[in-house]
Parts: C-alpha cells; structure tokens; sequence
C-alpha cells in the first residue's frame, strides 16, 4: 500500500504516526494512526519510528507501507531556548513572540533598554540556544544595541546571536560579536519603521538553528534519515 503522506509526532513519551491519503481535491484523508513509546533512551528516536510504522501497517492490514512524503514535528528535544534583547520592552516581547512563533524558539528571557550584570546573569543561568538581539528602527538610534552587543560579547555561552536591528549598526555589531567568538547571524530588522513588524526573515533563521540543533539532542541524531523535510 502506497500513502501520499506519513506524518509523525515524536513526544516526550509517545511517538504517533498517522497516514493520509488525497481525497482528489488536493486534500488529505486521514487514513489511520499508529503509535509506539518514543524511543529517546534507546538512543534513537528512529526506532519508535519504525515501530509505530509496524502498528500502523497492522491497523491498515497491509504488509507493506510507501509514501510519497515523510514529516516529522517533535517536543522530544524540547524547544529551542532563546533570550531576547531590544529598545523597548512591547515592541521587543512583540516582535519576539511573533518570531518564535512556529520556528521551534521558547523565549526564556526578555530585556529592554541597556543590558546590566543582573541581565547577563539571568542570561547564563538560561543557558539559551540562541540569543535575539534588536532595537532600533533603520537609521534611528543605535547606542543601546551597540552597549548591548559588547556586553553579550563578554558571555562565556558560544551560542549563535541574531541580530534584528537597526541596519547601520549591522556592520559595528558582527565586528564585535566575531572577534569575541560568537556566531552572528543577520536578519532584517524586525522593526524596520515605527509601527512596522517585520518578523519572517528572523523566523527563518530560528527555524534553521532548531533544526541544526534538533539533532544534537539525545536519540534524534538520525531523524533526518527518515524524514524529507525539516523536523
């Protein structure tokens, strides 16, 4: 039996597989649904897999299942811990929320207005994946984001830093983030003109560091063996 598509939801606990086939209209039908205990301690998430695979052939009394796309979405890895950091707090928590949206981020931390110690040690003990830094609309102010640069450059994380901000500092910021070791990333700015969110450049990139980062976590390092798309 050939299905158009296997979608996989790979919990904490549980992994469910459900089949869909094209009603003809360009819409799915779900067919059935197969699942098995995920297995994350047995050091490969693959595993469940193709066991939830054996349950669901059995349900649709088959010996054999293909498909012509294979998904995958996980909460096993756990999302992707981010900090955020601009100008002013509604536009950054904003700005930030509409970001992680769908891409995979859980936003630990928020600040706005210059960086402090207190900051920076709330920032360690997060421990984030990636850090968020903003602020500033293009060419408007952008002595905050500079200060706030220099002080995440201090951070002893080796973590990949998205900058979303005023487009003249973007040159002054990747020069002290690099030669502090930090990984930059640059996005367009996420508020580009006052009362004008632009949000989808820095989501593309949160979505290709989870997706980087899904599998360093423990038993997802051979996910992208059995799926065609990013988890």
């Amino acid at each position: 039996m050939k299905v158009d598509a296997l979608i996989a939801e790979i919990g904490s606990t549980t992994t469910v597989l459900s089949a869909f086939a094209s009603d003809g209209s360009g819409k799915l039908r779900f067919l059935s649904q197969g699942e098995h205990y995920t297995t994350v301690d047995a050091g490969d998430v693959t595993l469940g897999i193709e066991r939830a695979i054996s349950t669901l052939k059995k349900r649709l009394n088959v010996d054999t299942l293909d498909w012509n796309i294979f998904l995958a979405t996980s909460s096993a890895a756990g999302g992707l811990k981010m900090t955020v950091h601009g100008l002013v707090y509604d536009m950054t928590v904003k700005a930030a929320r509409e970001a992680a949206l769908g891409a995979g981020a859980v936003i630990k931390y928020v600040s706005a207005g210059k960086l402090n110690s207190k900051d920076l040690e709330h920032i360690v003990e997060v421990d984030p994946r990636i850090i968020l830094l903003a602020g500033g609309v293009d060419y408007g102010e952008r002595e905050t984001v500079i200060h706030n640069a220099k002080l995440l450059a201090t951070l002893p994380l080796n973590v990949p830093v998205i900058f979303a901000g005023n487009i003249t500092a973007t040159e002054t910021i990747t020069e002290i983030l690099t030669e502090a070791g930090k990984p930059v990333l640059i996005a367009e700015n996420v508020y580009p003109r006052i009362d004008q969110l632009n949000v989808e450049p820095t989501r593309e990139i949160i979505r290709k560091v989870f997706a980087e980062n899904i599998i360093k976590a423990p038993g997802m390092e051979r996910i992208y063996s059995v799926v065609d798309r990013n988890v």
